[in-house]
């Protein structure tokens, strides 16, 4: 079965572009906006002109979504933003020419205005879901789970000096959130995210390794990186407390149930220990701001590959989880799909990805980890 994929062009399928494009390039990040490339040939058109390169779909800030579906029979919106630049390649005779369209996902509506605004006494959460409704995006029902405390006018208010985007990339950032607008099924439904992604979820996908007969990709590579902190150290003054010390603890804990058996303290078998000091309004706050650099510490473990949507039998999206099979005792299991590159033409749809977990496996009975203390 080839790849099968459809372009929208404001809502509506552009279904001359989906048959002749030369190639389609999704990004999704965890982290960072959805991105999207589309590369189209050019001809000679009317009256020896140029076909494509003054289409008015293809203008600035044309809304463009992409929506791909595997042998799952799931279709998934991929991507659904505007278009912000244009590459022409032109060579003599125009035979190979192309042209490139390039834009990001919806998000970037929230980051066309910096201004001056205050929030007195909300949350972060209900920060996120005042901006995503302005947008017109759905905020996520789990936006205001592990929520931060309220920003109350004594000692101060929440004050935003920045575009509606950066904000909400500060917030989480502090409170070890994740913030994103994505589409699921349905052009133009778009979803506003301000949250933690839920790591006791079934895995969407399972990429087998072995046997090869049955292999659903063909290579991996893992790697674990252990120079990251285990404890934080956090001590801040506090201006609605007269204690000269102010306040201050140690976090040991990210909240983020482990992905496997051992977590990076226990597979490292050696603290390491960060020092905070940040402005904040109570105790609260400071341990939240620890607690965000464990949750960003944690991701030890890394996998990269490059997986066939028809072959392993749906498309990965980022923040669901998806399993590793037959890669031994310590790197099988589940992992939180952090990135993935979709590259689609009409005969496949190949998805490169980066998969990480806060957690490493056990060794099968007389075998020891690696970092564990001799």
């Amino acid at each position: 079965m080839s790849a099968k994929f459809d372009i929208y062009v404001g809502g509506s399928p552009a279904t001359d572009l989906s048959a002749t494009i030369a190639e389609l390039e999704v990004e999704e990040n965890l982290d960072l906006p959805g991105a999207f490339e589309i590369t189209l040939p050019v001809k000679r058109g009317t009256g020896s002109d140029l076909d494509t390169v003054d289409d008015p779909r293809l203008a600035p800030f044309s809304n463009i979504a992409v929506v791909a579906t595997s042998t799952d029979g799931q279709a998934q919106c991929l991507v659904d933003g505007y278009v912000l630049s244009q590459k022409l390649h032109l060579d003599t005779g125009v035979v190979a020419s192309t042209l490139k369209i390039w834009g990001q996902d919806a998000s970037w509506l929230m980051d066309v205005t910096e201004q001056v605004r205050e929030w007195p006494d909300v949350t972060d959460g209900s920060v996120a879901n005042t901006i995503f409704g302005q947008y017109g995006f759905t905020p996520d029902p789990g936006n205001l789970t592990d929520d931060s405390s309220a920003h109350t006018e004594q000692p101060h208010s929440l004050m935003q000096r920045a575009t509606d985007a950066q904000l909400l990339a500060m917030l989480a950032r502090r409170g070890g959130k994740y913030v994103r607008v994505f589409c699921t099924d349905t052009p133009g439904t778009r979803t506003g995210w301000f949250g933690v992604p839920d790591l006791s979820a079934d895995p969407i996908l399972t990429l087998t390794l072995n046997p090869a007969d049955t292999a659903t990709i063909d290579a991996i590579d893992v790697d674990w990186d252990v120079m990251r902190p285990t404890n934080v150290i956090a001590r801040a003054a506090l201006l609605s407390d007269s204690d000269p010390d102010g306040a201050g603890g140690i976090t040991t804990s990210s909240g983020f149930s482990p992905l496997s058996d051992n977590d990076l303290a226990t597979f490292a078998g050696q603290t390491v220990t960060a020092l905070l000091t940040a402005a904040v309004d109570d105790a609260g706050d400071l341990t939240n701001r620890a607690t965000a650099v464990l949750r960003d510490a944690g991701w030890f473990v890394t996998v990269r590959g490059t997986a066939d949507a028809t072959r392993v039998g749906g498309i990965l999206r980022v923040g669901t989880i998806a399993a590793i099979a037959a890669a031994g005792a310590l790197h099988s299991g589940n992992y939180l799909v952090w990135s993935v590159r979709h590259k689609i033409t009409s005969e496949s749809h190949k998805m490169t990805f980066k998969l990480v977990r806060n957690a490493i496996g056990t060794p099968p009975a007389g075998g020891t980890l690696p970092g564990a203390p001799s």
